[in-house]
């Protein structure tokens, strides 16, 4: 595996992103093609159609509201751990200050960098990306949805 850092950490997951999505729009296309081309059953090609969309809306958006949900809580409570082990204080105290996005991009940061770019990030306000970029040391999180 490629060490991670900012250009190359996003992930696909193969089976949604590469097989069912495509299904989907191939799907579409076909029944939205059936209700121009086939006028004695459009209605039915119009529900095909309309299901196809619900099919593709609902699973990608179940899919990433349960994935994302747990995801964003370990991300926290890792950043938690991590940040007490390094300090011996609790994250807690100033985590509320932090967006979400500020962070899930925090945990890129090896211990070396943590604790200063959490400071820096309360200080200047820095922006996920600003983060990512900011940091030398990446360290990796391959496990992630």
């Amino acid at each position: 595996m490629k060490n991670q850092q900012y250009r190359n950490h996003v992930r696909y997951y193969p089976p949604h992103h590469f097989i069912f999505y495509p299904v989907i729009i191939l799907l579409l296309f076909i029944s939205i093609r059936g209700v121009w081309i086939d006028a004695a059953n459009q209605w039915l090609w119009i529900m095909v159609t309309l299901l196809t969309v619900i099919t593709g809306w609902l699973s990608f958006m179940v899919r990433q509201h349960y994935a994302l949900t747990t995801q964003n809580r370990i991300v926290r409570l890792e950043l938690r751990v991590r940040y007490y082990q390094l300090t011996q204080q609790r994250l807690e105290n100033i985590e509320q200050q932090l967006s979400f996005r500020q962070l899930a991009a925090l945990r890129f940061a090896s211990d070396q960098e943590l604790v200063p770019l959490i400071h820096r990030t309360l200080k200047e306000g820095l922006p996920p990306a600003a983060i990512k970029q900011a940091i030398k040391d990446w360290l990796p999180d391959a496990m992630r949805v």
